[in-house]
């Protein structure tokens, strides 16, 4: 038991880490172990008081999420070891793990997961009913068809995981100081900030919240607005079970999914902790508005059995034995939730040298991954690897209490729901983030979420199978994805943009600015480019759309999902350069509509006494005109690789320019596309998306944008030294594109790629290609294979397709066949 020391030690540190959980613990030790003199842990009661000491402590490898598999595979490899380097017991069991599957679709969604698992190290296999029971002889096999099996998983004691962190991190020179509640925090001019608390004040570098379900009220103090909410868990322990007791060797921990419970041993006995569905579950509501209670630390709820009956009678059914067994005690604790279940990890954005690690609804299995990939983070000036998918800055001022509530409840609920590709939820949507068009719009098409946005993935017809109907194959949306991709390469298409991000950058510095930031060259007045910012060690940050509207001002373009994770590594630049340049995000007051096709330039012609044609409004060309009388900022340039402009407008004017355009095009055969034959189109013409074919972990010459990257400009970019370096050493794998000879299911992305036998890489996006009529994908492989013509097989839903290497693109873009047309040459299409 660990003796509190309730001083400060001393007024300055390099990182002060607020909660003593076992994230923060394990951040603390990470830091000191890494080097980082001045490392101070404060908790203002006991170390894993909490949500740490009542977790059942269950450690997996298992997780749908590509990245997040190595957090999961790092935190069992550190367990591991951790007895022997601190010499704290940390009660680790490793039996293995077993995810049942009951229904057909089950035994889909385990074929989808184990593709993805191919080309990462971590033990996983799909296996059959008879080895489940072999491994767990105590089922009731009458429904079991497959198991997920992960053969290093298990459970750890959370309390001595978090006291064998701890002693580590004092071992490494840390500072762990409790009871110490932190009362303020200030910011001072110089990025550093006062951590005040009764004992004194602290100035530190940088601070961190890891303050589990305290991490609001932290917030709190500095203007922020934590998305999170308190979740009752219960899990049930019994007492002693015979035929427990007289196994030889410990039970797998078991994942029942229809059930929706989990269930290992405990001792003699059982542990087994359900997930409710949303109606039944239960918020701490009140914290959320109140805050929480002063002196609540390892206090627990009243646990209520009623609302987790029918998981009780799963479980009886699955294993049998249960039906005799004692109920000896039901933990019911506080657990913080996300809206989408997954922590928050990284700096903030808005806010200097503030970071989180908040938000764990699993914290045990990503203590010690996110402890680690933290502290590199901090130490190295960027991230390890790529986990956009935790990025604090994927929530916005739009994620109200009310609509955290509502995916709070959602996520627990669909806890052990099927994970589809492309899936939507549909919990507190809309947000206030709708476009101009979203009432003209949201009968008539399926929506997809984007960042608190509503987008229109495709649009019905008579005749449709309308709404969204999930599966692992072709769906209700395939023909119509068809009918949409012919409308823009034959006719012409109008697709919503508004979710993408737009800032303005303006001022002195501004050109300065960008020719550090970015690794292609700044594009004069009246143009754009696609521009890369890339990381210290050239991997590629963020990809965004560059125009110079006017001398010195700039209007950038991002992606709806990287819109405040790219502003944040805008404004860190600024500041550490001390730039002078104003920088305004203007996401939320400007609507973007893409007109796409053949006859684009026909119909916006009709609009506008301003020049159109090809000579007069080139190519990647930017300026102000007016539409039917609306103001916009035209760009000629389109995701679809077809003629086409983006047309940048204020919100309010979106439904009027859309109306017009639409009138306007009668004629043509003008109509909609969405987000999925966007995908389908950009695919054909060798397009590379962020965040897929590049992203913090690829550098841009391996994902083949050479073309974007001005090695040879004057200005010293971010991560030009690196890349000289990685180009000078060769590289080891490319990207590739490959066409597959597929039946009714089609590359995602992310799904293993088998050459003689073995994965020798992965996918990264795919599609059907309606120009084609087949599968086409663009996948990562070793050098030595990426020759055009190798062939290669692409694994889905358990099954390896034949794939070719093909020469890029499929469908040359518009601009590239009209300047072979004028050369004479036939182009393809």
């Amino acid at each position: 038991k660990e003796t509190p020391s309730p001083s400060l030690g001393k007024d300055r540190a390099d990182t002060v880490i607020i909660g003593g959980g076992c994230v923060g613990v394990s951040l603390a030790y990470h830091l000191a172990k890494a080097g980082l003199k001045d490392v101070v842990l404060l908790e203002k009661s006991e170390l894993t008081a909490g949500s740490t000491w009542h977790a059942a402590g269950l450690t997996t490898y298992f997780h749908p999420g590509i990245n997040l598999k190595k957090i999961h595979s790092y935190s069992i490899k550190l367990y591991e070891k951790l007895e022997e380097e601190t010499g704290q017991a940390v009660g680790f069991h490793q039996p293995g793990s077993i995810r049942i599957a009951s229904t057909p679709t089950r035994v889909d969604e385990f074929k989808y997961q184990m593709t993805r698992a191919g080309w990462h190290p971590t033990e996983q296999y799909l296996i059959t009913p008879e080895k489940v029971q072999e491994l767990f002889p105590l089922l009731n096999m009458d429904t079991v068809l497959a198991g997920l099996y992960n053969p290093g998983d298990g459970h750890i004691d959370p309390y001595s995981l978090t006291m064998a962190l701890a002693a580590g991190a004092r071992k490494y020179g840390a500072q762990l100081n409790y009871p110490v509640q932190v009362t303020n925090l200030k910011s001072r001019s110089d990025g550093t900030w006062e951590v005040e608390t009764p004992l004194g004040i602290i100035r530190a570098k940088r601070i961190v919240n890891t303050a589990g379900f305290w991490a609001r009220d932290i917030g709190k103090m500095i203007g922020l607005q934590h998305p999170l909410i308190p979740v009752h868990h219960q899990y049930v322990v019994t007492s002693t079970i015979p035929e427990v007791k007289a196994l030889k060797k410990e039970l797998p921990v078991i994942r029942d999914l229809e059930g929706s419970y989990y269930l290992r041993q405990e001792r003699d006995g059982l542990l087994f902790g359900p997930y409710e569905s949303e109606e039944k579950m239960k918020l701490q509501d009140s914290w959320v508005t109140n805050g929480v209670p002063p002196g609540f630390g390892k206090e627990l709820f009243e646990s209520d059995l009623d609302r987790i009956m029918e998981h009780i009678e799963a479980a009886m059914e699955m294993v049998p034995v249960l039906k005799k067994a004692d109920i000896v005690n039901t933990i019911a604790g506080p657990i913080t939730y996300s809206p989408d279940i997954l922590p928050m990890v990284g700096p903030h954005q808005g806010v200097r040298n503030y970071w989180v690690a908040v938000g764990f609804g699993y914290g045990i299995i990503h203590a010690g991954g996110v402890g680690k990939y933290l502290s590199d983070w901090i130490l190295e000036g960027e991230p390890p690897f790529d986990l956009i998918e935790l990025d604090p800055n994927r929530y916005g001022k739009w994620t109200t209490t009310e609509y955290t509530a509502a995916k709070a409840r959602e996520s627990y609920g669909f806890n052990n729901i099927v994970g589809y590709p492309k899936e939507e939820r549909f919990a507190g949507r809309p947000t206030e983030r709708t476009s101009g068009l979203y009432d003209l719009l949201k009968s008539k098409c399926s929506m997809g979420f984007h960042a608190g946005w509503e987008q229109p993935h495709w649009f019905y017809k008579p005749g449709d199978e309308t709404g969204y109907k999930p599966s692992f194959r072709r769906t209700n949306w395939f023909d119509p994805v068809g009918r949409e991709y012919k409308q823009v390469m034959e006719k012409v298409g109008v697709i919503d943009l508004s979710p993408f991000g737009k800032f303005k950058v303006k001022g002195t510095d501004s050109v300065k600015l960008l020719d550090h930031l970015f690794a292609n060259v700044v594009p004069k007045v009246g143009s754009t480019n696609i521009s890369h910012m890339l990381t210290p060690r050239g991997k590629v940050y963020a990809e965004l759309t560059v125009s110079q509207l006017y001398p010195g001002e700039f209007m950038l373009i991002t992606g709806s999902g990287s819109e405040l994770h790219d502003l944040r590594w805008i404004e860190e630049e600024v500041t550490r350069g001390g730039y002078k340049v104003e920088i305004e995000n203007m996401t939320d007051e400007m609507g973007v509509l893409g007109v796409a096709g053949p006859y684009a330039r026909q119909i916006l012609q009709k609009l506008t006494s301003e020049d159109l044609s090809d000579g007069s409004f080139k190519f990647l060309q930017s300026r102000h005109l007016k539409l039917s009388d609306i103001a916009v900022t035209a760009i000629r340039i389109s995701y679809t690789g077809e003629l086409g402009w983006e047309l940048y407008h204020r919100k309010e004017d979106s439904a009027a320019l859309y109306s017009a355009i639409m009138e306007a095009g009668q004629k043509e055969g003008i109509d909609n596309f969405g987000t999925y034959a966007l995908n389908a189109l950009r695919l054909e013409k060798g397009f590379r998306a962020w965040g897929a074919e590049m992203n913090c972990d690829t550098n841009p010459l391996e994902a083949g944008l050479d073309y974007f990257v001005k090695l040879n400009k004057p200005a010293d970019f971010i991560g030009k030294q690196a890349l000289k370096q990685i180009k000078e050493k060769g590289l080891k794998r490319r990207l590739v594109y490959l066409t597959l000879e597929t039946d009714n299911v089609d590359p995602e992305g992310n799904e293993s790629v088998w050459h003689n036998g073995k994965v020798i890489g992965n996918t990264t996006s795919g599609t059907f290609s309606y120009g084609a009529q087949k599968s086409l994908a663009f996948a990562y492989v070793p050098t030595e294979l990426s020759k055009v013509g190798q062939k290669l097989e692409v694994e889905l839903l358990g099954k390896n397709y034949p794939a070719t290497i093909i020469q890029e693109p499929l469908v040359l873009t518009e601009p590239t066949r009209v300047r072979l047309q004028r050369k004479g040459e036939s182009p393809k299409i």
